[in-house]
């Protein structure tokens, strides 16, 4: 095994996104029924999710389909972004941060258009890891392999010197049938246990 390395996925692992309801609330708001909202905005979170579309048709298609103004699309995207950026998850970040000087680090994220600006602003992960890969920039998603494969080469990693954490199993799976090790984050200590496993060639 060449030198070691660790992917991070971010929601729900650097970032903690819990739910906040916002599209319920605004379902009541426009008086549809429970559901509307994804139903007829389906088809765009998933073009957004690999690039398909850019910032101005997804704001045009929220429009649209919802009949909102310039003004209410501009306050159902904050409410879309306040979900999907969550918080810091500061105690992992601060353990990552001193990994730099003893393997590889990136980043493997699903992501919607536009992410990368509000994540940077927010948290700098350009500075926390080697490369950021999103979905939304590559056309691919997780758990498509190719998604890894991409990941791997942007790092320079082969993938069985690489452990991938994520907080959805499937994604986990995924990594793990390229030959890259895996780690379902369940909690800060198991994830920082598990990362010094692999560092230290425990597992």
């Amino acid at each position: 095994m060449g030198a070691r390395c660790v992917i991070f996925d971010i929601g729900g692992v650097l970032e903690i996104t819990p739910a906040t309801g916002w599209t319920e609330q605004w379902e009541k708001r426009l008086g549809l029924p429970p559901g509307a909202v994804d139903e007829r905005l389906g088809e765009v979170w998933a073009a957004g999710e690999i690039g398909a579309v850019g910032e101005d048709e997804v704001r045009g298609r929220i429009s649209g389909a919802l009949g909102l103004d310039a003004v209410q699309v501009d306050a159902f995207l904050a409410d879309l972004w306040e979900e999907y950026l969550g918080s810091a998850n500061a105690e992992l970040i601060s353990y990552v941060r001193g990994l730099r000087s003893r393997c590889t680090l990136g980043i493997l994220s699903n992501s919607f258009v536009g992410a990368r600006e509000l994540e940077e602003k927010l948290y700098h992960f350009g500075d926390l890891v080697q490369e950021v890969v999103y979905s939304h920039e590559i056309g691919v998603r997780k758990p498509e392999a190719r998604a890894f494969t991409v990941a791997c080469s942007r790092l320079g990693v082969a993938p069985e010197s690489c452990l991938f954490v994520d907080d959805l199993a499937v994604n986990v799976e995924a990594a793990q049938a390229l030959g890259m090790r895996g780690l379902l984050f369940e909690d800060n200590a198991r994830t920082v246990a598990g990362i010094e496993d692999h560092l230290t060639g425990r597992t």
